[in-house]
């Protein structure tokens, strides 16, 4: 969805320049350049974006529902590890990206979902994902975020990033986590508070076209990703007027289950071992809130998260 949303974007722009409006586009640049620094900088939401109608039929086509396990104090700032990435991540969006939901159950904290640095290069796209509550994932755009003295703001990271997109496929369990500790030691570094995220039914949105690891085509998906920057997973699901084939996601419930914060206390300087050991205990509060709830959303008992 956000990348037809950017294609139409940056045709838009390619129009201005091309056609007798190029000026605009001029102007736009120079927008762009003094502007460049803000995604960054904690963005610019709009309430109206966020709370536009079409949202509310948007949350309610898969449905997507939020729920909360645990208090979060707003007088805390808190970074929320989003799992798993899918290949839409509609949880984040739906729950992160518009109102009410998360608004509604935790009153007083104000979400940034962070994406790709690279999509803020797209003329306009830029300031429409900023208005829903987008910003950089960028390790300056999270600190800004954390910083907020008196608490109050809430990091979303889809912690597996573009390389577990790869990896959903209908009944995938498995989580790209293992070598990922950047987000362990910011929340250490800004004193945040952790709390996993596990979104029932991200990955049954779409079917993806086999790609075992080894495989030529997970390979060359693998090298893609390093040298773009995003993945390109082969999906298909169904189509606007019939279900065999399309690329409009299946109507599958989400379930975002938002776990116990992990407190944390600040510390500038972080040792390996403390990250070691955060990070673990991250790890086994991810996966007891995997198995205290998986039983409600139709996953089979004997099936359980896999750490890569």
């Amino acid at each position: 969805f956000l990348s037809l949303v950017a294609e139409f974007c940056c045709g838009f722009f390619l129009i201005l320049i091309l056609g007798n409006f190029w000026f605009l586009a001029v102007l736009y640049l120079v927008w762009l350049y003094l502007d460049w620094e803000t995604p960054c900088a904690g963005g610019r939401r709009s309430q109206w974006v966020r709370s536009w109608t079409v949202w509310k039929y948007f949350r309610e086509y898969f449905p997507i529902h939020l729920i909360k396990t645990s208090e979060l104090n707003p007088n805390h700032n808190y970074l929320l590890g989003f799992h798993p990435h899918g290949v839409l991540v509609a949880g984040a969006f739906g729950n992160f990206c518009t109102d009410p939901p998360f608004k509604n159950l935790f009153p007083g904290l104000t979400p940034y979902l962070h994406i790709m640095p690279i999509w803020f290069a797209c003329p306009f796209f830029r300031e429409y994902i900023m208005s829903a509550g987008m910003v950089s994932a960028s390790k300056e755009s999270v600190s800004h975020v954390l910083n907020n003295e008196g608490g109050g703001h809430a990091s979303v990271i889809v912690i597996g990033g573009a390389e577990e997109s790869l990896n959903a496929h209908p009944g995938s369990l498995t989580l790209n986590i293992l070598k990922r500790k950047g987000f362990i030691k910011m929340a250490l570094k800004h004193g945040a508070h952790l709390v996993p995220v596990f979104s029932f039914g991200e990955n049954e949105l779409f079917k993806q076209v086999a790609n075992p690891k080894g495989s030529w085509l997970r390979n060359v998906q693998e090298k893609l990703q390093k040298i773009m920057g995003f993945a390109l997973p082969l999906f298909h699901a169904r189509g606007v007027f019939q279900y065999s084939f399309g690329l409009i996601p299946y109507r599958q419930p989400i379930h975002t289950v938002v776990g116990s914060p992990i407190p944390v206390k600040k510390n500038l300087n972080p040792t390996t071992e403390e990250i070691d050991q955060l990070h673990a205990l991250y790890l086994q509060k991810l996966k007891k809130l995997f198995e205290e709830h998986k039983s409600n959303y139709g996953i089979p008992a004997h099936k359980s998260l896999i750490f890569e």
